[in-house]
Order: structure tokens, then C-alpha cells, then sequence
């Protein structure tokens, strides 16, 4: 059988653009002479065997030369999802099977990929109930999506710790530009379930403790207050745990919190 005649190309216009206004379509550029075409071709088509939600459509480059230089391929195989008529995401290269299982997962569009990003567009307007209600129901349609557990994380850390130290567990799926707030994150728990008592003895003992007090109340500015003094007075104290407890304020709050907004200059002028 050949393999390559069930997905191949007949009318780019009806089988891509057109048949992407209802299922994305995953558009393979490839050649018979090109090795790692060969290599790619077999994992696609093992993913969407596995799938009803998009489709693959196979673009011989030698065959179709004006589609190829209309999208603009240099390299194959290069690999190009259509949603709506429109290329949503690209790769190029021969990717193994889990790191093609990765771009499809970020790349797809879902209810879901748009619930989360309605709730990250809620949290930087600060409206954190209906965030937190959003990401609530994605994570129970869909419990391992990493974004949707981090963004939640951030929204409940001074709640429920507990919970959001196990939320950014699986966090590295997320990405690499939610780290910080994983780190953030397990900062604060930290933080808030820390026996005051078991701080070591030191010049700035007693306005880190009063700095962790003010975070337990959710008193930010009063946090950043102390925790900016310790910073002045011994900057290392609890393994320079103010500077830390600073920058994943930071990090939870945003740039638009009014308390970092006040705090921000003073930290930056405390460490220099």
C-alpha cells in the first residue's frame, strides 16, 4: 500500500485552506529522495491515527513547486498547521515522536487553550475570581495542563500552599517563561508555613519575621517593607531569603500591583 497516496495533496485549496475552517490541518512538506522526510512521514501518520481532531495533509514539494515557494520552503520536511485558513504554527526537521506529541499539544487549539488564556488575560486586568474560576474548569477537563496549574498556583499560593506547591510540580511543561513563578511560588509556601521560631538569631531576625507576618495577612506593602530592611541590614539572613521573598512578590503580584509598583525602585536600590 502506499502509505504516502492516502494523505497526498489533491487540491491545496479544498484540502488545506478550505478544510482547515473546520479542523486544523497539519500540512507535511516532504520529497521521496529526502531521509528525514522519511522519518518524519511514519510519525505523523501514527499521531493522527490516534486523533479526530486535525488532519494530515502531505505536500510532495517536487510535484507542487508553486505551493511550496507560496509558503515559503527553504528545508523539508517542514511541517505547517492551518487553522482557518491561515498557517498557526511551524516546525522544520525530522522532531522524534514525543517532541512532535509536545508541539501538537502547545500548537492545537482547544476550549481549553482558550479558557486559559481568557484567565490569563483576567489576571493581568486583576480580575483573580473569574481567573481562578477558569482555571478551575480547565484543570478539571483537563487535569494535566501544566499552564493552566501554574496560573492557578500563582492565584492560590497565599491561600493554600499546600496546594499550589503540588499545582507547579509538573510546572516545566508549562514552559520555560513560567519558571519564575513556580519559583515564586514554592518561595511563598515556603514562607507561609515557616515556624517563625526556628529562624536563626541575627540583626535582622525581627524584621524578617514581622516581614513574613505582614505576608501571612496579605499585607504586601508592609511584607516588602521588612523584607527590603533586611536587605539593608544583613542581606543573607535566612539564605538572603528577604531578597527572595522580594523578587517572588514580584513575580505573583505583577507589574501593576500597586504594592510593587511603591516597592519595586526601593528593592533595586536596596541591592545596589
Amino acid at each position: 500500500m502506499n502509505v504516502e497516496a492516502d494523505f497526498e495533496v489533491r487540491n491545496f485549496e479544498r484540502d488545506v485552506i478550505d478544510a482547515s475552517r473546520s479542523m486544523p490541518v497539519l500540512v507535511d512538506f516532504w520529497a521521496p529522495w529526502c531521509g528525514p522526510c522519511r522519518t518524519l512521514g511514519p510519525v505523523l501518520e501514527k499521531l493522527v491515527g490516534e486523533t479526530d481532531e486535525w488532519k494530515l495533509v502531505k505536500v510532495h514539494t517536487d510535484q507542487h513547486p508553486e505551493v511550496s515557494s507560496r509558503y515559503g520552503i527553504r528545508g523539508i520536511p517542514a511541517v505547517k498547521l492551518f487553522v482557518d485558513g491561515e498557517v498557526a504554527d511551524e516546525f522544520t526537521g525530522a522532531l522524534p515522536e514525543y517532541a512532535v506529541r509536545q508541539w501538537l499539544e502547545k500548537a492545537l487549539p482547544s476550549e481549553t487553550k482558550q479558557m486559559t488564556e481568557e484567565a490569563e488575560a483576567a489576571i493581568e486586568e486583576g480580575h483573580a475570581s473569574q481567573a481562578e474560576t477558569l482555571l478551575e474548569a480547565v484543570l478539571e477537563r483537563d487535569p494535566s495542563n501544566a499552564k493552566a496549574a501554574v496560573l492557578l498556583a500563582r492565584l492560590i499560593v497565599f491561600e493554600d500552599a499546600d496546594r499550589a506547591v503540588e499545582l507547579v510540580a509538573g510546572s516545566s511543561f508549562a514552559g520555560p517563561s513560567f519558571m519564575h513563578i513556580e519559583e515564586a511560588v514554592r518561595t511563598v509556601a515556603r514562607l507561609v508555613e515557616l515556624d517563625l521560631d526556628d529562624l536563626p538569631d541575627g540583626e535582622a531576625a525581627a524584621a524578617y519575621a514581622d516581614g513574613v507576618k505582614a505576608l501571612r495577612r496579605l499585607d504586601f506593602e508592609a511584607a516588602l517593607e521588612h523584607f527590603i530592611d533586611v536587605i539593608q541590614r544583613d542581606r543573607y539572613y535566612d539564605d538572603d531569603g528577604a531578597r527572595k521573598a522580594c523578587v517572588a512578590l514580584f513575580a505573583l503580584l505583577g507589574n501593576d500591583h500597586p504594592a510593587v509598583k511603591a516597592y519595586r525602585r526601593r528593592f533595586d536600590m536596596a541591592l545596589y
